[in-house]
């Protein structure tokens, strides 16, 4: 049987019709497909700054970073909402509910649990337990504590769900944006799990770390994007298994805040992450020290003030 003669004629030309398809499908499909990839954070190259929808700042923004000893509780309020990140130890959870209540606050636009260790969890519970939330954000990752059981239980006592958001994920809080740096589901260190958040209100900026260590610092500083920021929340509570000097230069912080214990056994501050912070930022505040450290920003300008609580249980 004679072979068929090929069509060089005919070859070319679905050749260019197959990379005209292609060139469309990648126009009109491309993004969904790029949102379909794994965005795990050793993954993740680059965040576009683009997808960060701007807004106008709206009155002023407060940030409490409440003395909870040692653990972690940060309250943001801005245009009349409120917004919580971590509630302390298991023993803060009446004195933080307490706190916030004679604060006449009944309801939280966002409620974000970095991460599933006690001391950032501990109090969550009595905060679900004791007001409305509309959005509640912890990753996906299962622990068998009992302080996660108690996390979980109130979510459902009160018919709550919880939301993991992904690397790059924006949201807007009154006059605020939020970006997500970091978020993990790897169950090997929960410290890594953290939800790492910049926050920009104007032209001022905050990172808030969670307890993320030195692996994730190094994947934040593979987005690229600008990381300059005016006010630092410490790395797990200023360890020595974070904030590497080659991450605190790149946020080049205005001001830092370490929320601490006073006299706690981890010996926080290191004193290898306290010298690292100081090489880079002159403005150092600590929790053990001042108390409870309240920034105001009104989008240009920034002012820190103390005052002495009783939520430390």
């Amino acid at each position: 049987m004679a072979r068929r003669k090929k069509s060089k004629g005919k070859n070319s030309l679905l050749g260019l019709v197959l990379v005209i398809l292609l060139s469309l499908f990648y126009v009109y499909f491309g993004d969904s497909l790029e949102s379909l990839t794994d965005e795990s954070v050793n993954d993740v190259e680059t965040i576009d700054s683009a997808v960060v929808n701007v807004v106008e700042p709206v009155g002023d923004l407060r940030i409490y970073y409440l003395d909870v000893g040692q653990a972690d509780a940060t309250l943001i309020v801005n245009d009349g909402k409120y917004m919580l990140i971590d509630a302390g130890n298991n023993e803060d959870g009446k004195n933080l509910v307490k706190y916030l209540q004679n604060m006449e606050i009944e309801e939280f636009e966002y409620v974000i649990a970095t991460h599933a260790h006690e001391d950032h969890i501990g109090g969550m519970d009595d905060v679900i337990n004791n007001f409305q939330i509309n959005n509640f954000y912890m990753p996906d990752v299962v622990t068998t504590t009992a302080t996660f059981e108690d996390v979980v239980e109130a979510l459902e006592d009160n018919n709550l769900s919880f939301d993991t958001p992904s690397i790059g994920d924006a949201f807007s809080f009154g006059g605020c944006n939020f970006t997500v740096l970091s978020v993990t589901d790897d169950e090997g260190d929960l410290n890594d799990n953290s939800i790492v958040l910049r926050l920009v209100y104007g032209d001022n900026s905050f990172l808030f770390m969670g307890d993320a260590t030195s692996a994730i610092e190094k994947n934040i500083l593979k987005l690229g994007i600008d990381l300059k920021t005016d006010v630092y929340k410490v790395a797990h509570h200023g360890s020595s298994y974070s904030n590497t000097l080659a991450f605190l230069k790149e946020v080049n912080p205005t001001y830092a805040i370490i929320s601490v214990g006073e006299g706690n056994s981890y010996g926080h501050p290191h004193d290898e992450a306290l010298n690292n912070v100081k090489s880079v930022c002159n403005n150092i505040y600590r929790t053990d020290v001042n108390g409870t450290i309240i920034v105001d920003s009104d989008g240009e300008n920034i002012n820190i003030s103390f005052c002495e609580t009783d939520i430390d249980g």
